[in-house]
């Protein structure tokens, strides 16, 4: 077990030291957020202090700060050789962690999402990832990527988790206006679609396609529904977003 300290601690941080904390680690946590730090120390034992105090008493130490206040946060902190570093922090180049955190070597960029205390939940990682694997595995796979680009894809892909979630609302809300029950509708909604993917093949390329396909085919309210947001240009308006987060983490 290791002693994994969390420099910023908010609403990535907390789950993640709960994950960690239920299998055996034991938890340092910034005060930064005092109150998602006083409840991490009443919930999980956690140790909470300044910064630099977590980071002289961690192994390993996440990174969970907004990527402008990485600077100013880091610069004025010391770390070890032996210091593994996870950063969470979208846009901060493989460069920068370095000088921030010299003389550190062993690094490893990833992108959490909330619900990996629960498990399942992808983990991209540059760097490292062997390193994030020992933590955060086997509850939530890890996807080693090749480079920093194809990690900033992988945080533009996760920005879609609210797109979809505001495409849910709206089809929820749609079906609590015909029904007049709007919490039935919001459970089959979400059911209806999380359901269906928990049942689907994720490890291949083309299933989505070929599910999709399965459904939507000739005279079906499934063909009318995907060749209407083809009509209406969603697939376009989703790809130019996409493309745009991508050049934003790009600068």
């Amino acid at each position: 077990m290791s002693r994994v300290g969390f420099i910023g601690t908010g609403h990535i941080a907390a789950p993640i030291a709960r994950l960690l904390a239920r299998k055996g680690h034991e938890i340092y946590v910034t005060e930064r957020n005092a109150t998602v730090s006083a409840a991490l120390k009443a919930d999980i034992n956690a140790t909470v202090g300044d910064p630099q105090s977590v980071i002289d008493q961690s192994d390993v130490v996440f990174l969970c700060l907004r990527p402008q206040a990485a600077l100013d946060v880091l610069e004025p902190l010391s770390f070890r050789p032996d210091h593994r570093i996870v950063s969470v922090m979208a846009a901060v180049s493989e460069v920068d962690l370095r000088s921030l955190c010299t003389p550190a070597k062993d690094f490893v960029q990833t992108i959490p999402l909330g619900f990996l205390e629960k498990g399942g939940c992808p983990m991209a990682a540059f760097g490292n990832d062997q390193l994030l694997a020992n933590l955060v595995s086997p509850e939530n796979p890890v996807v080693k990527v090749a480079n920093e680009a194809s990690l900033n894809a992988h945080f533009a892909i996760c920005a879609m988790v609210p797109g979809v979630l505001d495409l849910l609302a709206t089809g929820s809300k749609w079906l609590a206006e015909q029904t007049g029950d709007a919490d039935g509708a919001e459970f089959y909604t979400t059911q209806l679609i999380a359901g269906f993917l928990a049942s689907t093949e994720k490890d291949r390329a083309g299933r989505l396609a070929a599910e999709r396909d399965a459904l939507a085919t000739d005279g079906t309210l499934s063909l009318q529904m995907t060749q209407a947001l083809q009509t209406d240009k969603a697939h376009k308006a989703l790809r130019d977003a996409l493309t745009a987060i991508g050049k934003r983490l790009e600068t």
